[in-house]
């Protein structure tokens, strides 16, 4: 079996492969956030990762039992595949995955978090990701990261070139900062997914602006918010904040397929699990690009994308 680990900004997770890279199980937990909070600092989000991933294995063994069965280990390092790229949660991932990988005498694989949702979005869709017609275009919005990259394999992961990105706010920053501003807890984005999922009129227009494949994200926190104080309708406002975030996406989108030639285009991140960007992002780019989307349950923080990508760095070079 091929161990996963991963200790990302707000979920502590871990994942099984057997040995023919069937995922077998996971387990995850969100890290807690005080209400009325928008985030955790990096300190408090160490301290729970500590805390919960020794649960999490412990009752991830207890259903598959590792013993002599484990053969490899990957795990996320870092937040992108870049010398330069480093975030203290990761560390608590990496040494737990080092521990288990020498006590077992077995492979340990280090990837980016960035190359464990590319690879965990093609569940589903491929059996491995040389199946793919590269280059790809990988879209990862979320309450961290909001980035379109260009995306060619290497040796065991991705090799990652970021093509467009948020100027300001990430998307799911300004998910947040409006379910937040509504009265709902954070993480906001599933609650008002549901509220704006009861607007009717969708009359509430919420302007993008985009840079070539670069955007912006400040300008919709700002005008959604006047609306809201200027008496608009919270639902129509909340799905107007959704259609916005599709439109950006879509317009840096049609300039990067037309720059790099890429014509597929892989989403994930917990933003892209919501319904009314994917519709709107997906009617625009429909006769441009092949449009494929992590499985919602994948879509957002899990280490299935390193437990894979450790499978197929195994199968290449396995020791037994």
């Amino acid at each position: 079996m091929i161990l996963g680990i991963d200790t990302s900004n707000y979920t502590t997770s871990v994942a099984l492969c057997d040995a023919q890279g069937k995922l077998i199980g996971e387990k995850r937990k969100i890290l807690d956030v005080r209400p009325g909070e928008r985030g955790l600092r990096q300190s408090e989000a160490v301290f729970q990762h500590v805390k919960n991933l020794p649960v999490l294995v412990k009752a991830l063994c207890k259903e598959y039992p590792l013993s002599e069965k484990l053969k490899a280990v990957g795990v996320s390092v870092q937040p992108r595949p870049e010398a330069s790229s480093y975030m203290p949660v990761f560390r608590v991932g990496q040494g737990a995955a080092e521990i288990l990988a020498q006590t077992h005498d077995v492979p340990l694989f280090s990837f980016s978090h960035q190359e464990n949702h590319i690879r965990s979005a093609m569940v589903g869709q491929v059996s491995t990701r040389a199946e793919w017609h590269y280059p790809i275009l990988a879209v990862h919005f979320s309450g961290g990261t909001s980035e379109i990259v260009l995306v060619k394999p290497n040796t065991t992961g991705f090799d990652c070139k970021i093509v467009g990105k948020t100027l300001d706010l990430n998307a799911g920053q300004l998910v947040d900062r409006i379910g937040v501003a509504l009265g709902l807890k954070f993480p906001a984005g599933r609650e008002l997914e549901k509220m704006a999922l009861l607007a009717r009129a969708h009359h509430c227009i919420i302007p993008t602006r985009v840079e070539k494949g670069d955007f912006h994200f400040a300008g919709q926190e700002n005008k959604a918010k006047a609306m809201l104080v200027e008496g608009g309708d919270a639902a129509e406002v909340a799905y107007g904040i959704f259609a916005s975030i599709g439109r950006t996406l879509s317009r840096a989108l049609e300039y990067l397929c037309g720059e790099t030639k890429a014509r597929t285009v892989l989403f994930s991140g917990g933003v892209m699990a919501n319904s009314i960007v994917r519709e709107t992002a997906v009617k625009r780019l429909e006769r441009k690009a092949d449009c494929f989307f992590a499985d919602p349950c994948y879509a957002t923080d899990n280490a299935v994308g390193c437990t894979l990508l450790a499978w197929e760095a195994w199968k290449g070079n396995p020791r037994d």
